[in-house]
């Protein structure tokens, strides 16, 4: 995992966390990288010092440990994760489309999962279709 510093057009800096380092471009491309506290998709990568590898380090890594609640409660989340999408019809890129016709009433109400980009999403929430984003958690790697 690699670890960025961000910080989006009105100055809110936070961290972000991606896979590898091409993702963070993947995700500002598609408008799923967004600031936390604003919702701003202007966002870009501060400049930070590199991680070296010491005896501190190592020992402020270690304090850093997940508490037994945190990973009881990224299980659950993991769990919940795995259940709506066994539970749901994925439509990949025609999620917009789908979402609008069962709002509307032109298809059956089922549970589906896919992609929008921003501006999609943005549109359906202004049309008041109810939509909720789920988390790509990272595999085991702590």
């Amino acid at each position: 995992m690699i670890r960025y510093s961000l910080c989006c057009d009105k100055a809110h800096e936070f961290d972000g966390w991606f896979s590898e380092s091409a993702e963070f471009d993947r995700q500002k491309a598609s408008g799923f990288l967004t600031c936390p506290i604003c919702g701003s998709e202007d966002v870009s990568k501060v400049l930070m010092a590199p991680s070296v590898s010491t005896a501190r380090a190592r020992e402020a890594t270690q304090a850093l440990a997940v508490s037994a609640a945190q990973k009881q409660a990224m299980i659950k989340l993991k769990e919940a994760i795995r259940e709506i999408r066994a539970s749901s019809e994925d439509v990949g890129t025609r999620f917009p489309e789908e979402a609008r016709k069962i709002h509307y009433g032109e298809a059956e109400a089922r549970g589906i999962i896919g992609e929008a980009s921003a501006v999609e999403v943005k549109s359906l929430i202004d049309e008041g279709i109810e939509i909720a984003p789920i988390p790509v958690l990272p595999d085991d790697v702590n």
